[in-house]
């Protein structure tokens, strides 16, 4: 997952998470009318009449699928701006500018599924065996190697804890068993992850 952020992390009280089916909608409507918006040279969809939640600094990703398989992944690790804000701002991002993947086209949009993970702040970690595969992110850092998977990846992967955190060094460009090391940091964060389903008739839109 490509992570457009400030390098350093932030913790602090986790909030309760609450998004009601409501704002969950509106904010998968919002990244897809986004992306939309994008490839046809449209505005960008209006956040007026938003819910409070909407407006409220959140960390979060937006992950595209086609056919089962990634198609971008961007995100922002802190809350830095509105919810909706940075929704729509990262799913264009997912769309057209992770490295890994070339530009997303307009014909793709009819199988495109939309998933949006709204992340907690993030915890230093103490002891490894906190960690719940599952229910956990992982973030690691060691000097200027930074890397982080989403909750979801290790349970669509069915790794243990163990390889969790060796898979998380390997995204920070570390070998896998850096976690290990007295000078590696390790956080955790949870997400609130839904997503969508594209209409059969979205490419038309």
């Amino acid at each position: 997952m490509a992570a457009s952020s400030p390098p350093a992390p932030a913790w602090g009280e986790e909030k309760a998470m609450s998004i009601s089916e409501a704002d969950k909608k509106r904010l998968l409507e919002l990244a897809r009318s986004s992306i939309r918006a994008h490839l046809k040279g449209e505005s960008i969809p209006s956040l007026a009449g938003a819910s409070p939640l909407l407006c409220e600094p959140r960390g979060v990703f937006v992950s595209l699928h086609r056919q089962g398989r990634l198609r971008g992944c961007i995100g922002y690790l802190e809350a830095v701006k509105p919810l909706g804000q940075s929704v729509m701002e990262m799913a264009a991002a997912a769309a057209f500018h992770d490295p890994r993947f070339r530009p997303l086209g307009l014909e793709e949009l009819a199988d495109l599924e939309v998933e949006i993970s709204v992340l907690t702040p993030m915890h230093p970690l103490d002891k490894v065996e906190k960690i719940e595969v599952g229910k956990h992110g992982l973030y690691i850092e060691k000097g200027r190697c930074r890397g982080l998977l989403l909750p979801q990846v290790a349970v669509e992967y069915r790794w243990d804890r163990t390889t969790f955190l060796e898979q998380t060094c390997c995204k920070a460009g570390l070998p896998p068993q850096a976690w290990k090391e007295p000078d590696t940091r390790i956080f955790t964060f949870t997400a609130d992850i839904f997503s969508d389903h594209p209409g059969p008739d979205e490419s038309r839109k």
